[in-house]
């Protein structure tokens, strides 16, 4: 039984590895992007930047600490990219709604909806990329070794 569970750790070592790996390059991707974008015209646009940031200089504090704070801060970081994301639909939406009513008034309701998700600027689900950041950082920290050492 012992050789089993060694061999599960391993796998679930390797797992969170390539689940890390995977967050760091999609941060990384996700910053240039908005970078090269120039996502800065409000504050609203900044939010995602300023998190992906912070994500980045949390990968270390979190790698290099045994220490439960480290791991605690960077799963509460996963949980704001999802909600920022979120909000980033919302926004995208909102902003694809106003420019399809500055050419047609008229629209309301499900036409104006329908209308407004099919936009291509803002493109509709890009801050979904956050979500999926998001969710990728909370795979990695589920049952986290350094989570086990709080007492």
């Amino acid at each position: 039984m012992s050789a089993a569970y060694n061999r599960d750790s391993s796998t679930t070592a390797a797992v969170r590895k390539f689940l890390l790996i995977i967050l760091i390059l999609g941060m990384l991707g996700t910053t240039t992007e908005l970078i090269l974008l120039k996502h800065t015209e409000d504050v609203r646009q900044w939010v995602p930047l300023i998190l992906l940031v912070a994500g980045l200089i949390t990968v270390p504090w979190h790698g290099f600490s045994t220490d439960p704070v480290g791991t605690k801060v960077f799963r509460g970081l996963m949980i704001v990219f999802i909600i920022s994301g979120l909000a980033g639909i919302y926004f995208h939406f909102q902003g694809d709604a106003e420019f399809k009513l500055e050419g047609n008034p008229s629209l309301r309701g499900w036409a104006l909806f329908w209308e407004a998700i099919r936009a291509k600027t803002p493109p509709l689900l890009a801050p979904g990329a956050m979500i999926q950041l998001g969710l990728i950082g909370l795979a990695y920290t589920y049952k986290h070794p350094a989570l086990s050492r709080i007492k």
